[in-house]
């Protein structure tokens, strides 16, 4: 069995159809993305079929994987369900699924957050994982123009919006995501 068809068959067993649909259309777009920025798509295609490969666990097992997952998780991180799958996902990746790649890990663990001077994939990762097929928001149309055409435009767009629904939900924002925002802006500017 190859190490796709592994993946493939543990992700069939632990995710929910819908959450496995959204990470065949994640890793689908980030080939896509790949093609048009220059960078490994066979890479990007991997972490966009596992960036989710520990949302659907019980988040009490969540928060074991994220806090041996190698990477630093804040206390914020562990207080917003929504957040902490990103760093236990890291921990299947490395422990399941024998993915020892740091660009790849990386992106995973960043793609609910953003962070500051994010590199390529992690932009891919986190554009595809807002615009594949199966996401319907106001902004999502726009985000997909943006994608094509420049992914820092696409990528601060994103960040913008993202920051917004937080807001007027009156949310926890993760710090993360201002910073990397403003990274952006600057960038641009």
């Amino acid at each position: 069995m190859t190490e796709y068809m592994a993946i493939m068959e543990y992700l069939k067993k632990n995710l929910n159809q819908n959450r496995l649909n959204h990470s065949i259309n994640v890793g689908k777009e980030a080939v896509k993305l790949s093609n048009l920025y220059g960078y490994d798509e066979k890479k990007a295609e991997l972490a966009g079929i596992v960036h989710d490969c520990a949302k659907d666990i019980k988040l009490e097992n969540q928060k074991h994987y994220a806090k041996n997952c190698g990477f630093i998780v804040d206390d914020l991180t562990y207080k917003i369900p929504e957040l902490i799958h990103a760093p236990a996902s890291v921990y299947v990746c490395k422990n399941i699924f024998g993915i020892l790649d740091i660009e790849i890990l990386t992106s995973i663990r960043y793609h609910t957050t953003g962070r500051e001077n994010m590199s390529l994939i992690e932009k891919i990762l986190f554009i595809a994982d807002i615009i594949e097929p199966g996401r319907k928001f106001e902004k999502v149309e726009k985000i997909r123009a943006l994608a094509y055409a420049n992914i820092d435009e696409a990528l601060l767009f994103a960040l913008d919006a993202t920051i917004i629904y937080i807001i007027e939900r009156k949310l926890v924002l993760h710090p993360d995501t201002v910073k990397a925002r403003n990274y952006i802006m600057d960038f641009l500017c």
